[in-house]
């Protein structure tokens, strides 16, 4: 075990030296960083919330808001499907609590209508197979009942969380934040947790508006007087622009229920400038889209149309002519920074469902100094006494030992850097751990080498069943600690996967370490001194 080859030194020299290039960008500002050459690494271990401060929110989905528009477009669509196979006479369909009922006129084709009704449905893919999306049932006074069933409400939920997730990390990724933690709290709650920023008013402004982009037709045959009285005719939408502020009077707007383009369509959006120098924000739709803003321009030339933001008016101009280049432009009374805002919002995409805020905590900095700062002293306190007591105990050998520890360090932070990973409070603390089991190592080892040499073995011998015999109990110590670490990050979640991830790279780094390089060095040692005795 004590013959190493050429590229074997090598390789483990290179090991060291590359863990130490990947640390190097954590010495450096972001400054200097970005004037390294590309092929340099650039990243540098993140602080968590607990260390560097920031926002922490929690948010509860409206489910039932995305339960309740999908009833409400079953609902519309209802009367197409029985039209679609023969049924004339029915009644307009009602949405009944969590069900749409219709009442159809002639008695004998209930049962044909519950039959089209029930081929329309949905097949989904579930954990327990196909199911149809929803249930059609005869609900008595020729009255037909269609309600979700329950696999597809639960999908739902799963989608609609996992889109908001996906939206929100988005939104965020494009305030040039680091290392946010977004995930799932239970059937209906995010946990937002962005470090660095301390204004959570722009956190909770930008994450949780539902920004839905939509183009309308407005409705000019309506009469002011019934516009102001909140009047609208059956198929159009009462909607208000606030030019003045959403404090102030708003201008009504009758608008087609009907949507002429959807900014679900919308490939890019950016901040910028009008003709006339006022902020603006230029978007560009995708093919479908353009196509469909191209058509509705060009029939409805002269007519105004409203483009609205979730439940108002954002603007409403009159089309002068066919909008052909599948882009535009949305103007207002915008400042640059509003500008700016809109435009994350349309590239990141609507939320599927309202968000409401249940918990807000704002960490200050000056909480993540002192944690640092206790946790540096307490390293270093804890350090040079784990390295004297090693030293004093096992001589030469813990000097080695020592030197692998250092090393240990330094690759733990390569690793970390190089994952542009989260350090928090309890991944210090694996950090921590790890330093402990690496020290344990070269114990076992050097413990095993004083048996040897008790036993009479000459100095190479005692060494070499020294590390052979240790080998087994340190893999076996390590690969436990290791399956414990793998179920943490599985099972875990937030600082607990923090700590997961620091212990397991630890692991990996303390057993190559303690094992390998440090052997490397006792290895050189007796190559090059040959004592007849070992002191240990």
């Amino acid at each position: 075990m004590l013959n190493f080859s050429r590229w074997k030194k090598l390789s483990i020299i290179g090991a060291c030296l590359l863990g130490l290039l990947m640390l190097s960008p954590n010495f450096f500002s972001d400054e200097q960083i970005e004037g390294f050459p590309g092929w340099l690494p650039d990243k540098k271990i993140n602080l968590g919330l607990d260390l560097q401060g920031g926002v922490h929110l929690l948010w509860e989905v409206g489910i039932e808001a995305v339960n309740i528009q999908e009833l409400d477009q079953l609902r519309a669509a209802v009367p197409d499907v029985l039209r679609d196979a023969g049924i004339r006479r029915f009644k307009r369909p009602v949405v009944d609590g969590d069900a749409v009922e219709i009442r159809i006129s002639d008695a004998g084709e209930v049962a044909a209508a519950i039959d089209a009704l029930r081929e329309d449905a949905a097949v989904i893919q579930t954990a327990l197979g196909p199911v149809a999306e929803y249930e059609v049932t005869e609900a008595g006074g020729n009255r037909v009942r269609i309600s979700y069933t329950e696999q597809a409400l639960l999908q739902r939920q799963n989608d609609t969380l996992a889109r908001s997730i996906e939206i929100i990390r988005r939104r965020i990724d494009e305030m040039g934040t680091q290392e946010p933690t977004i995930q799932r709290q239970g059937d209906d709650r995010i946990l937002v947790q962005v470090p660095g920023i301390d204004d959570p008013d722009a956190v909770k402004e930008l994450v949780g508006r539902v920004a839905r982009l939509t183009f309308h037709l407005v409705d000019t045959n309506v009469d002011p007087s019934a516009l102001r009285r909140g009047r609208v005719p059956s198929g159009s939408l009462l909607v208000y622009e606030y030019p003045d502020g959403p404090d102030m009077p708003g201008i009504p707007y009758s608008i087609q229920s009907k949507i002429m383009v959807d900014g679900a369509d919308l490939t890019n959006a950016q901040a910028g400038y009008d003709q006339y120098n006022r902020p603006a924000v230029n978007f560009t739709f995708n093919q479908r889209g353009g196509k469909m803003f191209a058509e509705a321009t060009r029939k409805n030339v002269g007519r105004p149309f409203a483009i609205k933001l979730d439940d108002e008016i954002v603007s409403a101009p009159r089309i002068t002519e066919a909008i052909l280049g599948g882009s535009g432009q949305i103007t207002g009374r915008f400042t640059p920074q509003e500008t700016f805002e809109l435009a994350i919002l349309l590239r990141a995409g609507a939320l599927p469902a309202p968000m409401t805020v249940l918990e807000e905590r704002t960490v200050g900095p000056g909480m993540g100094a002192d944690a640092v700062a206790a946790g540096k002293n307490a390293a270093i306190i804890g350090m040079i006494a784990v390295l004297a007591f090693i030293a004093l105990s096992y001589g030469i050998f813990g000097i080695a030992a020592n030197i692998a520890l250092l090393i240990n360090l330094v690759l733990i932070g390569g690793a970390l850097s190089m994952l542009g990973a989260v350090l928090t409070l309890p991944g210090i603390a694996g950090i921590v751990l790890t330093i402990g089991m690496a020290v344990d190592a070269n114990v076992l080892v050097f413990e095993r080498i004083r048996e040897e040499v008790r036993a009479g073995r000459a100095p190479f011998q005692a060494v070499e069943m020294g590390y052979a015999r240790a080998m087994s109990t340190i893999l076996d110590a390590n690969i436990t600690t290791l399956i414990a670490a793998i179920l943490l990050f599985q099972f875990g979640s937030g600082p607990v996967r923090g700590f997961a991830v620091t212990l397991a790279i630890g692991i990996v780094m303390s057993v190559f370490t303690a094992v390998i390089v440090t052997r490397l060095m006792v290895a050189t040692w007796l190559r090059y001194k040959r004592p007849t005795t070992l002191s240990i």
